[in-house]
């Protein structure tokens, strides 16, 4: 399989401290791969490393191009979408002003979602469809939604810049079931459409419901890294890197 997302001996750093050794992972175009580890494990430090954010060393290509050097917005121009463990919403804007920022105007760049040669796979539509309480919420302010709802805005926001791959950085934290049985049918919409994604999650069993495949992390390196029915046959590996087993 050609990799849409080819990561090689890639290291990064916070300040003087290095958080990631060495790490290699490819995604191909389409496939889900769940990146689950301990906290501190390197996880998150991986998805700020491929959107720019962090200081790294190593090979980052992403549909060919590289992105060492690139700034971040440059890079979801690209098709390269990412929802933070922090929900980032803009506060005083309202959810459907929220949404309206995702959408990547084709004049902005060549590299433009839009000037890809294809119709945009999401609209506005479309987010207020699979989030109907945004729809319902539309002229309210994001600060006051609550945790669960901001996470759909932000989830929905970066759908809205059509991105052919999605970096999602523990979309379940500290949400009710319900509230995540929701994000969990939106991830499963967004796999039907061939949005590739990296999901960035310790719920083993959002894992089974949705990645082809699964990369463990550990002390800032890939410990493992096949296909979910092998993951699902190694409980040595579930005990030593994830607790549980």
């Amino acid at each position: 399989m050609t990799a849409l997302l080819d990561i090689r001996g890639l290291n990064a750093w916070y300040g003087a401290s290095q958080a990631l050794h060495g790490v290699t992972l490819r995604i191909g175009a389409g496939e889900v791969v769940a990146l689950v580890g301990r906290n501190g494990s390197g996880r998150s430090t991986l998805a700020r490393a491929i959107m720019g954010l962090v200081r790294s060393e190593g090979e980052l290509r992403f549909a060919g191009h590289a992105l060492g050097g690139r700034r971040t917005f440059e890079i979801a121009r690209l098709g390269l979408g990412y929802v933070p463990e922090h929900r980032d919403v803009f506060p005083a804007l309202s959810v459907h002003e929220n949404l309206q920022l995702g959408i990547v105007s084709p004049a902005v760049s060549p590299a433009a979602p839009r000037a890809r040669g294809r119709t945009p796979r999401f609209s506005i539509d479309d987010a207020y469809a699979l989030f109907p309480v945004l729809l319902e919420r539309k002229r309210t302010r994001a600060g006051a939604l609550s945790g669960g709802e901001q996470q759909m805005l932000t989830l929905a926001r970066a759908l809205l810049g059509d991105p052919d791959l999605l970096v999602i950085d523990e979309p379940g934290e500290g949400l009710a079931s319900q509230v995540m049985r929701q994000i969990t049918q939106c991830l499963q919409t967004l796999r039907e459409r061939g949005v590739a994604m990296l999901l960035i999650e310790q719920r083993l069993v959002i894992a089974q419901e949705l990645a082809n495949r699964v990369a463990v992390m550990g002390h800032g390196e890939i410990v493992f890294d096949d296909t979910l029915a092998a993951f699902l046959q190694r409980p040595d590996v579930m005990r030593e890197w994830l607790g549980v087993g």
